[in-house]
C-alpha cells in the first residue's frame, strides 16, 4: 500500500551533503525513472516527503509529469530527524524542535487521511508536543523484504556513523546487532 523512495541512492550524511547534489541532474533522472514507475498510471493517491530534499525531488518530477502531480497529494513534512538537527543548530532546546516538528506534521495529517485509503481502521489523532511511547513503535514485518532480520524492526538503534571527523563520519557506518537480539550469546 505504500513505497518509501529516498532523494539519494543511499543516506547522505547531513544536509548539506544532499543540498551539494539537489539539482544534480543524473540523479533526478535516475530518481525520476523510479518515480515515473510508482506513480505514473497507478492507484497512488498521495504524496509523504519528508524533509526539504524530498519535497524539492517530488517537486523537480511533478514539473515532469504535470497530469499525474495534479491528481495527487503532497503532504511535504519535516524530516523525523529536524528535531535533533535543529536543536543542535540552533541551541534550542530538542523539546522546542520536538513540538515543531509535531506542529508540523499534525498540520498535514487531516488532509493526508483525506486522501489515502487505509488497509485497516485508522484514527489519526495527532501527535502530542513530544513523543508518547505510542506513537514509537516497531516496523511491521511485512513492510520490508522477506527474510530481513527482526532486529531491523526493533526500536532499539542498530545503525550509527562513526569517526571523530566529518569525512570520517561520511564514510564509515556501522551496522550491529543490538544486544537483546544476540540470542547466541550466553549469560
Amino acid at each position: 500500500a505504500y513505497v518509501m523512495v529516498n532523494a539519494f541512492l543511499y543516506s547522505v550524511y547531513g544536509q548539506q551533503g544532499g543540498e551539494a547534489h539537489a539539482d544534480d541532474a543524473a540523479i533526478a533522472e535516475y530518481r525520476n525513472r523510479w518515480l515515473d514507475a510508482l506513480l505514473v498510471g497507478t492507484q497512488v493517491t498521495a504524496v509523504l516527503a519528508l524533509g526539504r530534499l524530498a519535497r524539492g525531488a517530488y517537486r523537480a518530477w511533478a514539473a515532469t509529469q504535470p497530469t499525474t502531480a495534479a491528481a495527487l497529494h503532497l503532504a511535504a513534512v519535516r524530516h523525523p530527524t529536524y528535531p535533533e538537527s535543529a536543536a543542535r543548530a540552533t541551541g534550542r532546546p530538542l523539546a522546542e524542535t520536538t513540538a515543531s516538528l509535531l506542529t508540523d506534521w499534525n498540520a498535514h495529517l487531516a488532509a493526508l487521511a483525506a486522501h489515502v485509503a487505509p488497509e485497516a481502521a485508522t484514527s489519526p489523532s495527532g501527535y502530542a508536543m513530544r513523543w508518547r511511547s505510542r506513537d514509537l513503535v516497531g516496523i511491521p514485518e511485512q513492510d520490508l523484504p522477506a527474510g530481513c532480520p527482526a532486529w531491523w524492526r526493533d526500536l532499539e538503534p542498530w545503525a550509527d556513523r562513526r569517526g571523530t571527523t566529518p569525512d570520517e563520519k561520511r564514510a564509515t557506518i556501522r551496522v550491529a546487532v543490538p544486544d537483546a537480539w544476540q540470542t547466541w550469546r550466553s549469560g
